[in-house]
This record gives structure tokens, C-alpha cells and sequence, in this order.
């Protein structure tokens, strides 16, 4: 047999080998999204409840705290479950998600997933969804296991008189947390295809099937602009988190507030800016990470206090720079977008897709910074007992702020193509004048 003979015979025998390490290359891809989005996750969750003084936690609680965290932070469900024997009855209900943990681990599983994307033009639709799907389905792993770790029940001290009562009828309050497979699998492949379509989208580098390239150049230079203004408020809260730390003491209680609750914290103060509102409660000895101006607003004497920019105002009068920081830092994003454009694009498509976007964004953000905390002790005897039962919740006024956010995104989206105006952008060809012809009888 010829030298060429057995090498074509041998060659179909290669390209399962071929197939097989281009496929393990590419979990290898989608297990380094998942890792690191996962690492990220937990590093910010366990230094958060450090700083919040969780480390001390009896009964080697502190890894399934942290777990419970980070199922928490990608969407998942946990559920509280309190015991205190056939006298006394416990209710408890939380629904959190600490945005801070959220954003480490998206801006980490998004930045790995695009890495091997950055190499091509184009990609095929099966390829990019092929993609996707591999992701997902470590990432469902990887909740699974979190969950499995996110449980644990602590022994509650009420007090001195409501615990003797307690020790005299043999009832012992305790507290438990439990995540729930179920929804944590649902709203964690929710969570995991919103950062990778995020991701996608904001991606001015990222490769994208061909039917989709002519949609980029209205999505992408809108949709990068709109995480350049969440990041620059994260960035923002962090200066002020971090002064605040070395001026003011406690320090660990901002680390806490800037490590779990951030985003929590900044994004509201953007939806303030706009001139949206919350409704907000707190009362009782317990609270969550958050300033000291706002947990003042929210125990005020209403049932509901309203969080807006006058409330706030009123505790502390600098919040009214809110407003002018909202302007102005959507403005600074309505510039980005026109100069990422092409120099075709027309002001009323300015305006269209920065208000859009806006919109959408706020779609995205406010309803997570959503917050209900309860918990409740009552004994037969005695009734409620008030040292040891709390709430904390906050409600944004969502459809109000998206109506407000399309609005500010129209004028900045129009005034940022004016600015833009100025600047030479992406399509435009710099046109020399030709000399004019000379007739003959002139040379």
C-alpha cells in the first residue's frame, strides 16, 4: 500500500480524536466561566459576612451561611423556618439579593465566556448556543452543590425575661435556613442566560452569528453605554464607602454595606436621581446592610415611609445632589454611545436607543433591589415579644422609574448626539476638496 494510500485511510480515524479535543476544550471554556463567576461569588460573600461579623457564627455555620450568599446572590431561593416548641410559634421570610455578590460573580463569568469569542468575525448560531448551553448546565451543577451546603439552624437567645419563660415551658427558639433546589435551579438558568446575553450584548469585540450583525451597531454601542453607568455608580459608591470607612469609624460595617449590599445601594440612589421612589419599612432591632440615613427614613413613624429624594433630603441635605449626578453621569453615558456609533446614526435614533436602554436597564436593576426581612417570636403567655421580632422591607415604584428612565434616556440620548457632533466617529470619511480643473487654454 502507497504512502498516500494509508495516510487517506488513516485520516477519517483522526477526526474523532480532532472532535473529541475540540470538545473538551470547550467545557474546559465553559468550566473556567463557571469557576471563576462561582470563586468570585463566594471571595465577596465570605469577606461581606466577615466584615458583618458572621465568621463568629457558632456550630461552623459560616461556609453554609456563605453558600446560602451566593445562592441568594444568582437568583436562587432560601427559605427561613423557625421552632420554639408548642407554646411560642416563630415566623420568618426573607427575600434579598446582595447585589454586590451578584455583580462580582456576572462581571467574572461574563469576562471568561467571551474570552474565546474575541478570536472570530463571526460565530455559528448552533456554535455560540452549543455555548451557552455548556455553561448553563455547570452552572445548574454548580447551584446544586451550593445548595446542598446552604443549610443550618442556630439557637436563639430572646432575652432574660422572655428566656426564662421560654426555659420554664421547655420551649427553645431557634432559627434555620434552607436553600430551595427547585426555584434555585429555575431563577439560577434565568440568571446564568441574562449574564451571558448581557454579556453578549455589551461586547464590542465578541463574535456573533452573520444574521445578527447588522442589529449590533443600534444594540451594542447602547448597550455598553448603560453598563458603563451602572459600573461608574458602583465605582462612585465604592470612594464614598471607602472615605466613609476612614473618616467616620466602624469600618467593618461599610466593608459590610460596600461587599454584600453596593449595588443595592447605588442603583437605588440612581432611581432616586431620576426622581423615582420606594416604599420602605424598618422596624425592630434587626436591619441589613444599608446607610444609617436611609434605615432612618425607613423608621420613621408610618407603616411605610416613602424613599425619595426629599425624604432623604431631609435627614441628610447633600441628597439632593443625586439628581445633578444622575444627569450628568447619563449624559457622560449618552456621549460614550454616540461616539461608539456609526456617524449615520440620526439624533432621534440617539435618543431612541439611549431611552430604550435606559428603560430596560432600569427593568433589570430596580426590581432586585427589592428587600422583605421578617422575623417574629410570640409566646402564648405573653404575646409578641418585641425585643426579639423585626422586619425590614422595601418596595421600588417600578413602573413609575421606567417611565421616568425612557423620558431622562430620550433627552440625554438627543443631547449626547449633539456633544457627539463634534467628534469624528466611526464611518465618517474625511473628504479633501479636488482642485478645479484648469481649462485648456489656462495651462
Amino acid at each position: 500500500m502507497s504512502r498516500q494510500a494509508r495516510q487517506v485511510r488513516q485520516a477519517p480515524g483522526g477526526t474523532p480524536h480532532s472532535g473529541a479535543g475540540r470538545a473538551a476544550r470547550d467545557w474546559g471554556h465553559a468550566l473556567l466561566a463557571v469557576v471563576a463567576g462561582v470563586a468570585a461569588m463566594a471571595v465577596t460573600a465570605a469577606l461581606g459576612l466577615w466584615a458583618a461579623g458572621a465568621a463568629g457564627l457558632p456550630e461552623g455555620a459560616f461556609p453554609s451561611v456563605v453558600a446560602a450568599v451566593v445562592v441568594m446572590a444568582a437568583g436562587g431561593s432560601v427559605g427561613l423556618a423557625g421552632d420554639a416548641g408548642a407554646f411560642a410559634g416563630t415566623d420568618a421570610e426573607l427575600t434579598a439579593m446582595p447585589l454586590s455578590v451578584t455583580l462580582a460573580g456576572a462581571l467574572a463569568t461574563g469576562a471568561v465566556f467571551l474570552r474565546p469569542l474575541r478570536h472570530h468575525a463571526v460565530t455559528g448560531t448552533g456554535e455560540l448556543l452549543a455555548r451557552i448551553a455548556r455553561t448553563a448546565v455547570l452552572w445548574l451543577a454548580a447551584l446544586a452543590a451550593l445548595t446542598a451546603l446552604a443549610r443550618h439552624s442556630f439557637t436563639l437567645d430572646p432575652g432574660d425575661t422572655a428566656g426564662d419563660i421560654l426555659d420554664f415551658l421547655g420551649a427553645t427558639p431557634t432559627l434555620g435556613f434552607r436553600a430551595d433546589l427547585g426555584p434555585t435551579l429555575g431563577f439560577g438558568l434565568l440568571w446564568v442566560l441574562g449574564v451571558l446575553l448581557a454579556a453578549l450584548l455589551v461586547s464590542r469585540t465578541a463574535a456573533l452569528p452573520a444574521r445578527l450583525l447588522r442589529h449590533q451597531e443600534a444594540v451594542r454601542p447602547a448597550a455598553s453605554a448603560m453598563l458603563l453607568l451602572v459600573l461608574a455608580y458602583a465605582v462612585i459608591g465604592l470612594v464614598v464607602g471607602l472615605v466613609v470607612a476612614a473618616t467616620r469609624g466602624h469600618p467593618a460595617d461599610t466593608f459590610a454595606v460596600i461587599l454584600l449590599g453596593l449595588p443595592n445601594v447605588v442603583w437605588l440612589a440612581l432611581g432616586v436621581g431620576i426622581g423615582g421612589a420606594w416604599d420602605g419599612r424598618a422596624e425592630g432591632p434587626f436591619g441589613l446592610p444599608m446607610p444609617q440615613v436611609l434605615d432612618a427614613v425607613m423608621r420613621r413613624g408610618s407603616p411605610d415611609a416613602t424613599v425619595d429624594v426629599a425624604s432623604l433630603a431631609e435627614q441628610d441635605p447633600r441628597a439632593w445632589w443625586l439628581i445633578p449626578v444622575a444627569a450628568v453621569l447619563l449624559l457622560a453615558a449618552a456621549f460614550v454611545m454616540a461616539v461608539r456609533s456609526p456617524a449615520r446614526t440620526r439624533l432621534w435614533q440617539h435618543a431612541v436607543h439611549l431611552g430604550a436602554a435606559f428603560a430596560l436597564t432600569m427593568l433589570v436593576i430596580i426590581p432586585v433591589t427589592r428587600v422583605s426581612a421578617r422575623y417574629g417570636l410570640s409566646m402564648i403567655i405573653i404575646g409578641d415579644v418585641d425585643a426579639f421580632s423585626g422586619q425590614v422591607a422595601l418596595r421600588p415604584h417600578l413602573w413609575t422609574m421606567v417611565g421616568l428612565a425612557l423620558a431622562w434616556g430620550l433627552v440625554a440620548g438627543l443631547l449626547g448626539g449633539l456633544l457627539a457632533s463634534r467628534v469624528r466617529r466611526r464611518g465618517e470619511v474625511q473628504v479633501t476638496p479636488a482642485a478645479p480643473l484648469q481649462a485648456p487654454e489656462d495651462r
